[in-house]
């Protein structure tokens, strides 16, 4: 992948379900709620909100029934500041899902509820991917929108070969959810013909895993000065190599690694596989987590932006997208609502907290 291939002057088009998240309040058990908090969320459509703030000019494509709860959903998505042009109307319903937060050593739990949702009923053919495609130089999607359906699988590739075509930088979230690929075909069968367009991949170690059959390495750090994650990067180097063996057109490999300490405190670091060498991130260590939900697409969001916006310097770019996902951890809902100014200063290492004044 050319360097001036990643554009700065063309949009950035996200494609994926947006639903209405329904998320129990006060870290109240499913069996315990009498209400939900309401929001809207989606991996596409966060990885998109993160863009806009960042100032990326940035489109969403979905599918939306012509209802009122999905115009409610469009002004939000609107109101983030995203292009909503490329937007389809059409089908039954919005997808939901809900969620029961984790607390120390509970875990999170998500329902799903979008099975024959508007997007999940999406076919090739319902998209004007050449007219959405005429002024955009990037075009993100993952896993999650092949994972509904065939139709939808079909929707991908669709989509995949007229940005090929007309020369747009892909990149691909893995995104593996494992209750939703339920007709029929595994995710690999599915996606390893998919991920093939892809000129940058991101993904968690397990995701490698189910896609490509690559095993983990496995991060255990438990500190943020932790030396074993030093110690396992000729293994994480090892990875990148296997990756771009098995996807060859793919030139920028990220991973971002996580331990879970408990359903609060967390660790993240990252690593980037690029032109035959590792490049790898510190460690941030979160103690006192708000919202785990979205944290995968900041970073995405993070690296789309640091890709375009500082083109020869791809380990800045990494530190960039693991400061986004970081932040993240501190935001309620799916959108990650923090500014380029914010990232950039956790990049510098002011991590105080203090009031900003």
């Amino acid at each position: 992948m050319e360097k001036n291939k990643l554009v700065t002057t063309k949009k950035v088009v996200t494609f994926g379900e947006i639903m209405l998240r329904l998320t129990t309040p006060g870290f109240r058990r499913f069996s315990q709620a009498n209400e939900f908090i309401a929001t809207y969320g989606g991996s596409e459509a966060n990885v998109a909100v993160s863009l806009a703030n960042f100032g990326i000019p940035t489109e969403f494509v979905t599918r939306l029934p012509d209802n009122a709860v999905a115009h409610a959903c469009m002004a939000s998505l609107r109101a983030s500041g995203l292009g909503t042009e490329g937007i389809v109307w059409g089908g039954d319903r919005l997808g939901l899902y809900y969620l029961e937060c984790g607390a120390a050593f509970r875990n999170s739990n998500v329902v799903y509820d979008r099975a024959g949702s508007s997007f999940a009923t999406l076919r090739p053919g319902m998209i004007d991917w050449e007219k959405i495609f005429a002024d955009a130089g990037w075009f993100h999607w993952s896993g999650i929108a092949a994972a509904l359906s065939q139709d939808g699988a079909d929707a991908c590739l669709e989509a995949l070969e007229v940005a090929d075509r007309m020369g747009l930088t892909i990149s691909c979230d893995l995104n593996f959810r494992k209750k939703l690929w339920n007709y029929g075909r595994t995710a690999a069968e599915v996606m390893q013909p998919l991920v093939q367009y892809s000129d940058v991949i991101f993904g968690a170690e397990p995701e490698y895993k189910e896609i490509l059959g690559i095993q983990p390495v496995g991060f255990k750090a438990t500190n943020a000065t932790d030396t074993s994650f030093e110690s396992d990067l000729p293994a994480f180097e090892a990875f990148g190599q296997k990756v771009s063996e098995l996807v060859p057109r793919c030139k920028k490999i990220f991973l971002e690694l996580r331990n879970s300490i408990t359903s609060n405190h967390n660790l993240l670091a990252a690593v980037l596989y690029s032109d035959g060498s590792l490049k790898h991130t510190g460690i941030y260590n979160i103690e006192h987590e708000v919202d785990r939900v979205g944290t995968g697409d900041a970073f995405v969001g993070g690296l789309i932006y640091g890709l375009i916006s500082y083109p020869n310097d791809d380990q800045k770019a990494l530190e960039y997208a693991l400061a986004a996902s970081a932040l993240k951890n501190t935001i309620y809902g799916d959108f990650n609502l923090v500014t380029v100014e914010e990232v950039e200063s956790l990049m510098n290492g002011n991590t105080s907290g203090r009031v900003s004044r």
